[in-house]
């Protein structure tokens, strides 16, 4: 049979250092996965992360051992970022890198048992695994993008993410941290670190960071520059920052900077990729032109055309994803879809909705769609958008008048919409 149609190759395995009880978990791993996908379950990759780890509790690092690897994490941004950080770090040779956004330990291990023999990683890791993928794979860099609330049901109150994330890397003196020096909380948890490469990457959402993590005091602003009022904390001097047209670096670096990628928060994300590429030996020209050439991300930011409309899909998750990507609607469009729906992978809360402004849509036609479109349309009504309501949202794109659609979804709606685009699209 064809190499990738089999449920393992031996040979590659033995080829790799791993010992012979991780030998048998990623053949089982890729035993599984290969069953998954012949009877249509899915990629399988989780399956056979899960099923490795249940054999072999090492298998992590036994697979990171002889792998440069760069993990990204972060409430925001981190498929993005890592899709970014891997395309730069082709430039030095094959990558590894989870592109599905399984950003847990199952997924992480399914990722790295996809490419076995490729010397670099990009890895997307969950903020509350973070401490304990580091201490697996020993990385050579780690990304820290932004620190928000984020399935508080889930996740829990944010401070204590900062602190976990502050003792975690402690124990990795050694990594070069690249860790946005707009955000309070990314910055507190890397200030103590021996090896920061801090970059201006932004950060239009404060209000998780009005105190001081570390001493409670307030913070205080002006401009892009921020302070504790009780200590001698602050933002330091970034050595990487953007503009509209340029990224710039240390020793006078300016390289011109046109992203195919919407938005201020991604030429961030891109500079944070760019400057961890850096530090792991890709130059800066090399760097940029391939996170310019990134253009979607598992479906975000992809425009797919269903029946008379031409939709273009964007996605958000909690309050501070939610206002960056209401930031990049085109208000010239001719209708807009917002579908929200409340399951475990989404945070069951949705008092969020009323943290976001969804304020100044006037003039276009906006579709209260998703599970959870009803509270969705409470909030459209508070903040005084018209709006009709539509629960489906492919009935929602519908309803909308012929031509351009922009849709703004959370987790599960996002991927539901995509499934149900894909049917539609399959029966033409």
């Amino acid at each position: 049979m064809a190499k990738g149609n089999t449920p393992g190759d031996p040979g590659e395995v033995a080829r790799a250092p791993i010992t012979a009880r991780g030998k048998l978990a990623l053949r089982a791993a890729r035993s599984a996965s290969w069953a998954s996908r012949r009877s249509g379950r899915g990629a399988g990759n989780m399956i056979g992360g899960l099923i490795a780890l249940k054999i072999d509790k090492s298998i992590m690092k036994q697979l990171a051992s002889y792998r440069r690897t760069v993990l990204i994490s972060g409430t925001n941004g981190k498929s993005t970022t890592t899709r970014m950080t891997s395309a730069a770090l082709s430039e030095l040779g094959e990558v590894a890198t989870n592109t599905d956004g399984a950003n847990m330990d199952a997924g992480i291990v399914a990722a790295f048992n996809q490419n076995l023999h490729a010397p670099l990683a990009a890895i997307e890791v969950d903020e509350l695994h973070l401490p304990h993928v580091s201490d697996f794979t020993s990385p050579r860099a780690i990304i820290l993008l932004n620190l928000s609330r984020d399935q508080l049901d889930r996740v829990g109150e944010i401070n204590m993410i900062e602190r976990r994330l502050r003792a975690g890397l402690e124990r990795h003196p050694e990594a070069v941290v690249v860790a946005n020096c707009d955000d309070v909380l990314v910055t507190s948890a890397a200030y103590d670190c021996q090896n920061v490469v801090w970059v201006a990457a932004g950060n239009s959402w404060v209000g998780d960071s009005v105190s001081c993590p570390r001493t409670g005091e307030p913070i205080a602003r002006d401009g892009t520059d921020w302070r504790s009022t009780g200590s001698d904390f602050r933002r330091p001097a970034p050595h990487w920052w953007v503009d509209d047209d340029h990224l710039y670096g240390p020793d006078g670096v300016k390289v011109p900077m046109s992203l195919s990628l919407p938005g201020r928060a991604n030429r961030g994300n891109a500079a944070q990729a760019v400057a961890a590429a850096v530090a792991m030996g890709v130059a800066p020209d090399a760097a940029v032109a391939a996170v310019s050439g990134v253009r979607e991300v598992a479906g975000r930011y992809s425009t797919v055309q269903v029946g008379s409309h031409n939709v273009r899909m964007l996605l958000a998750k909690n309050p501070a994803g939610w206002q960056e990507a209401l930031s990049m609607i085109d208000h010239s469009v001719d209708g807009l879809v917002i579908a929200v729906n409340g399951q475990v992978p989404d945070g069951e809360d949705l008092s969020w909705l009323w943290d976001v402004r969804f304020e100044h849509f006037e003039g276009i036609q906006v579709v209260a769609a998703g599970e959870r479109g009803t509270d969705l349309g409470v909030r459209l009504t508070y903040a005084g958008v018209e709006h009709t309501l539509i629960k489906d949202p492919i009935a929602a794109i519908r309803s909308c008048p012929p031509g351009r659609v922009e849709v703004l979804a959370n987790y599960t709606a996002f991927l539901g919409l995509n499934r149900a685009i894909e049917r539609e699209v399959a029966r033409g």
